[in-house]
């Protein structure tokens, strides 16, 4: 019986062990925010375009940012429509992004040191400020077909990646 108490004891003074979880919360300090939304143009019957001049709106999205040489901006032109009527064409896609403004003049040559890969456009945000890009979207209807009547969306992607 003494033995059985002297076990039980022994057990009960073991080592145990326990995972103390820590918490953290990041605020960005990249702020990503519309501008102005983008509308497409119809100059003819097989085109839609973002471009001005054929009754279109460029959209423009502003980058916020707090803390220098943290961040870039990526922002992708559409290459599909999001929404849209049933196409029995194939669509093609074209567009780009440029700096529109920017809150400091450090940002000059953001646009010539861009990188640029298939419809994407990265800009090291080296400069705490704001900076408004504008991205152009140009949609054309296959065999210059006549796009059908509908609504018609599509969407720029814009990120802020930490670097």
């Amino acid at each position: 019986m003494k033995y059985s108490v002297i076990v039980l004891a022994l057990a009960s003074c073991g080592a145990f062990a326990e995972d103390v979880p820590i918490t953290g919360q990041v605020q960005s300090r990249c702020i990503i925010s519309t501008e102005v939304a983008g509308v497409y143009g119809n100059p003819n019957a097989y085109t839609l375009t973002t471009t001005p001049s054929d009754g279109g709106v460029l959209p423009i999205v502003r980058y916020d940012v707090s803390l220098a040489d943290a961040y870039k901006a990526r922002i992708t032109y559409p290459t599909s429509f999001s929404t849209s009527p049933s196409l029995n064409d194939t669509v093609t896609f074209t567009g780009s992004t440029s700096v529109s403004e920017v809150s400091d003049a450090a940002m000059a040559n953001y646009d010539t040191d861009a990188v640029e890969y298939d419809s994407t456009k990265e800009y090291a945000l080296t400069t705490a400020g704001s900076t408004w890009f504008k991205t152009s979207s140009t949609a054309t209807n296959g065999g210059n077909r006549a796009f059908p009547s509908g609504t018609y969306r599509a969407v720029v992607q814009a990120e802020c990646v930490a670097q």
